[in-house]
């Protein structure tokens, strides 16, 4: 593996398939979720909170999840 490889190194802009927010939905409502590019997460306003993705990889887990308002 080079450096390159590494998911650490993936530039944060890039590393989410926004078309993923097609398929994706809350796992506690259903809802929708929403991409918030500044702070790197799906937000789900329904459940008032924030998951996180991580090497392009969404975290879907409410105990990774932090709330917002």
């Amino acid at each position: 593996m080079t450096t390159t490889d590494r998911p650490e190194e993936i530039p944060a802009q890039s590393a989410f398939d926004r078309h993923m927010l097609e398929v994706l939905v809350c796992p506690v409502t259903r809802a929708p979720l929403s991409w918030d590019s500044t702070n790197q997460e799906l937000i789900s306003r329904a459940a008032h909170l924030a998951f996180p993705v991580r090497g392009g990889i969404p975290v879907m887990l409410v105990s990774e999840a932090r709330e917002i308002d």
